[in-house]
């Protein structure tokens, strides 16, 4: 594997049925209780731009190729396609508890998982999956409870708050305790790389009065560290600093691995996001 010299702090880089994952230590003595993952760009079936580990149906990649990743991934995590669910993924705060009757949706049958961005559940059949090409995955889990959560956080939903959201949503479904949850932040695009201008900064003052630590002006546009806001949402919601991974992995300067929207302008795939309960 030709990790092209990324720094995999905290993380490892995992070969499986021919495809390239990542997995977060920080999870790791909860391995016989919790399976995760973040894709890479590597060991699928697609060409062109979605070359070749693409999860995305809505890039320009056929059908057959996307289902024949699907296929690979399952393997790779020994999860049946048919556990898995996914949400549409409209850049909101919404979260969703799912359950075994949502199995299979957004990928195999018709899906009613409309308007959401995060998923959680405390079902062990349950995969759980998003689809991120710079927009930031982030993991839960509750060893205690035995609740996991799932989030794709874009720069729209981390103004919202989809970190905290998400943990409310544990916390009000399964009882689940701050200081229990463990959370990761995966690979996602970087302050240097992500560029905006003033209407997004302003957005951010607004919505978190806290967030211009992590906003700086370089030749005449804002650089916004969304990793670094979505660490700190968390804590601000009572999970312990020693509870929270931040991968600092950026996608955009790493298109070699991963995908990126910003970095190829569009047109590129998308990776996936994974976590089921074992037990």
């Amino acid at each position: 594997m030709d990790t092209n010299s990324i720094a995999f702090k905290n993380a490892k880089l995992v070969e499986a049925e021919g495809i390239e994952l990542i997995q977060f230590n920080i999870f790791e003595k909860f391995q016989d209780s919790v399976i995760h993952c973040f894709t890479t760009r590597k060991g699928g079936v697609s060409t062109g731009e979605c070359s070749s580990l693409n999860f995305s149906f809505k890039r320009n990649d056929l059908y057959e190729n996307v289902i024949e990743n699907y296929r690979k991934l399952s393997y790779a995590l020994n999860i049946s396609m048919e556990n898995m669910v996914l949400s549409d993924q409209v850049h909101s705060n919404k979260v969703r508890v799912v359950t075994g009757a949502d199995c299979g949706k957004g990928l195999l049958k018709e899906s009613d998982i409309i308007g959401v961005d995060a998923l959680v559940t405390n079902e062990k059949n349950v995969a759980l999956v998003t689809i991120h090409a710079d927009c930031v995955p982030i993991f839960f889990y509750d060893p205690v409870k035995k609740a996991i959560g799932l989030a794709h956080s874009g720069w729209r939903g981390t103004v919202e708050n989809i970190a905290a959201e998400t943990v409310d949503k544990l916390i009000d479904a399964y009882g689940s305790m701050p200081k229990d949850i463990i959370a990761a932040i995966g690979p996602s695009i970087c302050s240097s790389c992500f560029e905006v201008g003033d209407e997004v900064k302003e957005k951010f003052e607004e919505k978190i009065k806290w967030s211009g630590k992590y906003c700086a002006k370089i030749n005449g546009k804002w650089h916004i560290d969304l990793k670094g806001i979505i660490f700190e949402a968390l804590l601000n919601k009572g999970i312990p600093e020693n509870n929270i991974f931040n991968s600092g992995i950026c996608t955009m300067c790493n298109k070699h691995m991963f995908f990126s929207h910003r970095g190829e302008k569009g047109k590129t795939g998308s990776m996936a996001a994974v976590i089921k309960l074992r037990r």
